[in-house]
C-alpha cells in the first residue's frame, strides 16, 4: 500500500471520528523486554550445551539409573538447573507418562518431560499460556541405539540450552499470562513427550495461545561451509490437511484467508516483535508446517488445534545429524559441541524472549471477530467481543494488500467493539488487534463472514 493510500485513509479515518483516540505507542520498546532480551548469554548457553553433550547419550531408551550418563541423568540435571535458577518464581516438575513398544522403542519406555512454569500475575489473564520447547534427547546413525554416544549438541541440545535460558532470564520479571518452558524427550522417536503433554492439554482445555518449538537452532554454517549469522526460520502452517474440514476454516478458505490461519498471525506476530528487539537479525517466515521428511514437536500442537512455530537454523548439514561421531577422510562427521555457535542460538533465544513477554504481556487476540456483509457498499464494517483485562487500552485495526504477507496499515480505534473502516472489504485483508495501555499489542485476529 503506497504512502498517498495511507495519507487518504487517515484523512478518512479522521474525518469519521476514528484518529481521535489517543494510541498508546505500539512501536516503542519496552524497558522490561529490552532488559531480558540484553540478559541471554551465549556463555551459559554454551555451558548448558557442553553438559548435556557430556551425558555421553540422551537416547530415549538409555540410563535412567547413572548420575553421569543417560537420559536420566540429563532430566535430573535439567531440573536442578531450572530449580536452581527459578528459585521461589518456577513451578518445575517432571511430567511423564509410559509409552508402549512400538517400530522405535523396543519395550516400555517412560517418557519424562521436564516442565518449568512461570505463572501469569493479571487474574483475566493468568489462564492464557505460551510454551516453548526444546527436546533433550538425543540419537546417532541408529536409532534404536541407546548405549553408544549421541551427543546431540545442536540437535537438540541447541534448542533445551535455549529454552533453559529463556526460563532462568525470565523467572526474573512478570507477566500477565502464564509461560511454559518445556524440555521434551522422545522427540526422535514419534514425538512422543510432546504429543503427551498436548493431549493432556487438549482433554484439560488449556488455553495455549501460542507455541514455539526450538529444533536444530545451533549452526550458523551450511554444507559448503557458508556462514549465515543474520536470520532464522519460522515455520508457520496455513490450513492443515484435514479429512474433515471444520466450518472455520471452510470459511477461511472461502474468503481467501489461507494465509491468516492463527499460525500464520502468530508468526507475524513474532517477525514484527522480534526483528524490532533484535537490530540486524531477520525473522524468515516459511509458509508451511516443516521441513520436508521432518517433524518437529509442535505438530501435536497443531493436530490438536493450538497455534504453534517452528524456529531452526537458515540451513542445516546433515553430516552433523542423527549421525555417529566419525572421520570421513578429512571430514569430521557428528553432531558435536565444535559445530555449534553460541552467539548464533542466543540470537534466536533473544528473539524468543522479545516475542513471548510481548504476547504475555499483551491482552489476548480479540474474540469473536466478524466482518459484517449484510449489505453491499465500499466500506467495512468490523465487530467483536469485548476482552476483559483491566489494562486494555482498546483496539487497533489492520490490514494489507491481498498479495501482501505482512500487515501494511494500522488504525487505532479505541475502546470500541465496533468499526467501519472506509476500505472495501473486497479489496484488502483485515485483522482486529487487542492493545493494552503500555502499547503492547495482541496478534490479529481474521475477521470471519457474519451478518
Amino acid at each position: 500500500m503506497n504512502v498517498p493510500q495511507k495519507a487518504l485513509i487517515a484523512v478518512l479515518m479522521a474525518g469519521a471520528g476514528l484518529a481521535s483516540a489517543a494510541e498508546p505507542n505500539t512501536s516503542a520498546h519496552q524497558a522490561q523486554i529490552d532488559a531480558m532480551v540484553r540478559e541471554i548469554s551465549p556463555q551459559r548457553i554454551q555451558g548448558y550445551i557442553d553438559k548435556l553433550v557430556g551425558f555421553g547419550t540422551r537416547h530415549t531408551m538409555s540410563d535412567t539409573v547413572s548420575d553421569t550418563r543417560g537420559i536420566g541423568a540429563a532430566r535430573r540435571w535439567i531440573k536442578g538447573e531450572l530449580e536452581r535458577c527459578g528459585a521461589g518464581k518456577l513451578q518445575v516438575a517432571f511430567d511423564g507418562h509410559l509409552h508402549p513398544v512400538d517400530r522405535r522403542l523396543s519395550r516400555p519406555t517412560e517418557i519424562v518431560n521436564v516442565v518449568a512454569t512461570l505463572p501469569g500475575t493479571q487474574a483475566e489473564s493468568r489462564d492464557r499460556m505460551y510454551v516453548v520447547s526444546g527436546h533433550y534427547d538425543s540419537r546417532n546413525s541408529d536409532d534404536a541405539d541407546a548405549v553408544n554416544n549421541a551427543p546431540g549438541a545442536n540437535d537438540d541440545a541447541s534448542g533445551t540450552a535455549a529454552v533453559m535460558e529463556l526460563a532462568c532470564v525470565m523467572a526474573r520479571y512478570k507477566f500477565d499470562a502464564t509461560l511454559v518452558f518445556m524440555t521434551v524427550a522422545a522427540e526422535e522417536q514419534g514425538l512422543y513427550g510432546s504429543a503427551d503433554y498436548a493431549e493432556k492439554a487438549k482433554q484439560k482445555k488449556l488455553n495455549i495461545a501460542g507455541m514455539f518449538t526450538n529444533d536444530i537452532i545451533g549452526s550458523s554454517y551450511n554444507e559448503e561451509g557458508k556462514r549465515d549469522n543474520g536470520q532464522v526460520r519460522l515455520f508457520a502452517e496455513g490450513i492443515p490437511a484435514l479429512k474433515e474440514m471444520p466450518d472455520h476454516l471452510r470459511t477461511l478458505i472461502q474468503t481467501g484467508g489461507e494465509n491468516d490461519s492463527t499460525p500464520r498471525q502468530l508468526a507475524r506476530h513474532v517477525k514484527e516483535v522480534g526483528e524490532r528487539y533484535v537490530p540486524n537479525f531477520k525473522v524468515t517466515i516459511v509458509n508451511r508446517r516443516d521441513r520436508y521428511l521432518r517433524g518437529g514437536d509442535h505438530a501435536p500442537f497443531l493436530d490438536r488445534g493450538f497455534a504453534a512455530l517452528r524456529f531452526t537454523e537458515p540451513a542445516e548439514n546433515f553430516n552433523h545429524q542423527h549421525q555417529n561421531v566419525r572421520k570421513e577422510g578429512a571430514l569430521q562427521i557428528g553432531d558435536l559441541p565444535e559445530f555449534v555457535d553460541p552467539d548464533y542460538i542466543a540470537q534466536v533465544a533473544r528473539v524468543n524472549a522479545a516475542s513471548l513477554a510481548s504476547l504475555a504481556l499483551a491482552p489476548a487476540s480479540p474474540q469473536g471477530v466478524k466482518i459484517l456483509t449484510a449489505k453491499l457498499d465500499n466500506h467495512t464494517d468490523l465487530a467483536w467481543t469485548a476482552n476483559t483485562e483491566p489494562d486494555l487500552a482498546g483496539y487497533r485495526v489492520v490490514w494489507r494488500d491481498t498479495t501482501a504477507a505482512q500487515w501494511q496499515g494500522s488504525q487505532f480505534v479505541g475502546k470500541v467493539t465496533s468499526v467501519t473502516m472506509p476500505l472495501s472489504k473486497d479489496n484488502v485483508f483485515f485483522g482486529v488487534q487487542a492493545v493494552d495501555k503500555d502499547g503492547n499489542v495482541s496478534p490479529a485476529t481474521y475477521p470471519l463472514p457474519g451478518r
